[in-house]
């Protein structure tokens, strides 16, 4: 049974180095390609690339809208879908320039990947985002247990996310280095830490509350003072994990090394929420919750611009764009206030609506 074809490999291998260096694409956003053009292949029985016509593509498609998610059991999704043929679609138009391809195959070929408009529509649908309320967060803070280091540090980790709206992944890549307990803020150094597109910004300690900021303390307090770690060991380290007495692999403290995977993390806010006895909240939500916050505290443009700075937008329409949907809920209380008061907008109002209206103008 045929598993692969030399001919293809070839010519995928030069173009997963186009999309890393050329396109500048992660290595996440390379093997998805790579998983939706081994899925094409092994539909098409892994026949050369150069024998590609459009009406492998339409049959594909075809044959992929009648495909069940293997852990589900249910159809795949128009979003799998759309960004499968996506990545086919780029792929094949980018191959139809490539010596020996150009001659078999045009480039219009490549465009029979397309699903229809509507299923564009739907697999691209922006859908209300889940966050925690601040409330909820510090409930769960104030149901965590901080007996031994582990619990310590999990405790500190939530909190530390709510305090700084930082990235899963970055948290896990950062040293004791970064965080600075006197200007209240940490460094988020694109050189040491994963920060999203790698970029270098410093992030000021949001107001959150003095009892999550003074979790945080305590934790920094405790690693450099009462465990002697340097300023190059995890702010977070990783789990230790050693064969206890009953030969089981067993939890003996905390290691000094990063965690590799942002997956332990995800595993200490969910249990910390279902101790709590509340939904899960990924760690990323509560830059939802943060964005939220802000649109209750800044009074002006330019203090909503410093907030979104804060998260590391350079634009504040990416944090109206991503973050700053109002919740149905919230939505209707807003619509129906306005309508019982009736009163003028104030002026800083009007400031925020006219930045926006530039902003628009100026990135058309």
């Amino acid at each position: 049974m045929t598993t692969h074809n030399p001919n293809n490999e070839r010519i995928k291998r030069q173009y997963y180095t186009y999309l890393k260096e050329a396109g500048r694409h992660s290595e996440a956003t390379v093997d998805a390609v790579a998983a939706a053009l081994h899925r094409f292949e092994v539909y098409n029985k892994f026949r050369d690339f150069r024998s590609f016509h459009h009406q492998q593509a339409i049959a594909f498609k075809n044959h992929l809208t009648e495909q069940r998610a293997q852990r589900s059991g249910e159809k795949l999704s128009k979003a799998t879908l759309h960004s499968t043929l996506a990545a086919l679609k780029k792929y094949f138009f980018w191959l139809a320039g490539r010596p020996g391809y150009k001659s078999r195959f045009t480039y219009s070929d490549a465009e029979y990947f397309n699903i229809s408009a509507r299923d564009v529509r739907i697999a691209t649908a922006t859908r209300e985002q889940k966050s925690p309320t601040l409330e909820q967060v510090k409930h769960v803070l104030s149901t965590m247990p901080a007996n031994t280091e582990i619990e310590q540090r999990d405790r500190a980790l939530i909190a530390f996310t709510l305090l700084t709206g930082a990235r899963d992944r970055a948290i896990a890549s950062m040293s004791l280095k970064h965080i600075d307990l006197t200007e209240e803020c940490i460094y988020q150094d694109a050189r040491e830490v994963s920060t999203k597109f790698r970029k270098t910004f410093t992030t000021h300690f949001f107001p959150v509350g003095d009892e999550v900021r003074a979790i945080v303390t305590d934790w920094v307090t405790c690693l450099r003072n009462g465990k002697l770690r340097g300023n190059d060991d995890p702010l977070f380290p990783a789990t230790r994990v050693v064969v206890g007495s009953s030969r089981h692999f067993e939890a003996a403290g905390l290691d000094r090394k990063h965690w590799q995977t942002t997956t332990p993390m995800r595993d200490i806010f969910r249990k910390a929420f279902e101790r709590a006895s509340l939904p899960y909240f990924i760690p990323h939500s509560f830059r939802s919750t943060l964005v939220q916050l802000g649109e209750k505290l800044c009074q002006t443009p330019e203090e909503f611009k410093a907030w979104s700075q804060n998260l590391g937008h350079e634009n504040v329409l990416t944090t109206f764009n991503s973050y700053g949907e109002v919740g149905s809920r919230r939505q209707a209380e807003i619509i129906r206030s306005l309508a019982q008061s009736q009163h003028p907008a104030s002026s800083s109002v009007h400031e925020l609506a006219e930045m926006l209206m530039r902003k628009m103008r100026d990135s058309k």
